[in-house]
């Protein structure tokens, strides 16, 4: 991923360093397993221990005569420790150290993302409660509706947030499963015993049955939750555009360079259809995954990493407008109360066809130019024969309609307050 999307931990946890750092964590909890059952001597252990290291340009080097990056990086650490190395990768195939590294760097990733999906939260959760009474007008297909207040939009986001939590959690265990089961999944040089161990030291469950891969299903399942994650941010950041269009002037995000969430949501649902193409792999493996997953599994946390973090700055400096709101609520002339003023006469004992048809002739007239709704259905023999001047004031009274906000809240958040 290029710098402009970058941020310093995610830029960490998929460098070249990092990857061969886990590579040797997979190595030496396989060796020191191994050195347990007396399958290593116990001197030569000690050796791998004290000396094992590598050098990336090292690796670079041999990569480039034997054109593989796992021999290459096993040679240099072989070469690091000397005639104990022998005892580095014993039994193991490739795939092994790469899918169970590539599992703890996952886990990682997902760990750094629910840290930063908490931070959305708990700025989404704030916010929300600061303008839970901030009345707006709902718009549906850009047309505007009922009421509805600023706080019920952020909370919305916040409850779709805690699903995406929820999600991310479930794809972390989903991904957090390695193997040390060889080159076709049988166990044929290792005991599954040692697995088993080797595994439970590194944090990782054991891939039930691998073939010489971990399922790429697994993989998937983590990308969509992604995508679905960056999807709900994109869907903030289009509500925000539209939001602070100079015709609407609502909201006004703080100014950064390099906002474009919206844009980088495109390219991580991209990553989907990529990672379902991982999931049929030829017999026991073909190579054709590999090179999908050093794009896709990098970019993707990247990607949402950035999103997330500037998300959050975004709503945490929004500037919220309500008298604005108050006018643009204002521009209908009381239309968006035509519902409240239809069931209300239908309770006084109107038919809801007659209701209907008052509600609608006097809303004719104040589309084409002549004044308000209030106004017109105040002058109506009709309706003054069955509402109140006082009752059907309190239709025009956007508390009416949004009488049941701390319930919905209390339901978000588990308390209205």
């Amino acid at each position: 991923m290029i710098e402009r999307y970058t941020r310093p931990e995610m830029k960490a946890l998929w460098s070249d360093r990092t990857r061969y750092e886990t590579w040797l964590a997979v190595e030496l909890a396989a060796t020191e397993v191994l050195a347990a059952r007396g399958v290593v001597p116990g001197g030569d252990v000690a050796a791998i221990r004290a000396k094992a290291a590598f050098d990336p340009a090292r690796i670079a080097a041999i990569e480039a005569e034997v054109k593989h990056d796992v021999i290459a990086f096993v040679t240099a650490v072989a070469e690091s420790i000397g005639p104990a190395g022998r005892h580095i990768h014993y039994g193991l195939t490739s795939s092994d150290v790469v899918d169970t590294a590539q599992a703890i760097l996952m886990v990682r990733a997902c760990d750094a993302l629910l840290a930063g999906l908490d931070r959305l939260l708990a700025v989404l959760k704030r916010r929300a409660f600061e303008h839970k009474d901030t009345v707006m007008v709902g718009r549906t297909h850009g047309i505007h509706a009922e009421p509805y207040t600023f706080g019920l939009k952020l909370a919305s986001w916040y409850s779709e947030g805690r699903r995406n939590r929820a999600r991310l959690v479930a794809a972390r265990e989903e991904v957090r499963f390695g193997k040390l089961s060889g080159a076709v999944g049988t166990s044929a040089h290792l005991d599954p015993g040692v697995e088993v161990e080797v595994l439970a030291r590194l944090g990782l469950a054991v891939e039930p049955l691998a073939t010489q891969v971990i399922p790429r299903d697994r993989h998937a399942a983590l990308v969509s939750a992604l995508a679905i994650l960056a999807s709900s941010l994109d869907r903030i950041a289009t509500e925000i555009r539209h939001l602070q269009r100079t015709d609407v002037r609502e909201v006004e995000e703080p100014f950064a360079p390099g906002q474009n969430v919206s844009g980088l949501a495109r390219l991580v649902r991209s990553y989907v259809q990529a990672a379902l193409e991982d999931i049929p792999l030829w017999h026991e493996r073909d190579i054709s995954h590999s090179s999908v997953e050093r794009v896709i599994l990098p970019d993707a946390t990247t990607l949402v990493d950035t999103m997330l973090h500037r998300m959050t700055g975004i709503l945490d400096g929004l500037l919220v407008y309500p008298e604005r709101m108050a006018e643009n609520m204002a521009l209908m002339k009381g239309l968006v109360f035509s519902q409240a003023v239809l069931l209300a006469l239908a309770a006084a004992g109107l038919s809801r066809e007659a209701a209907y048809a008052i509600v609608q002739r006097h809303a004719m007239s104040v589309w084409a130019g002549r004044g308000s709704l209030h106004e017109g259905l105040a002058s109506d023999p009709e309706v003054s024969a069955v509402l109140t001047p006082e009752r059907l004031s309190a239709c025009f009274d956007p508390a009416g309609t949004l009488r049941h906000v701390d319930a919905i809240f209390a339901r978000v958040f588990g308390s209205a307050a």
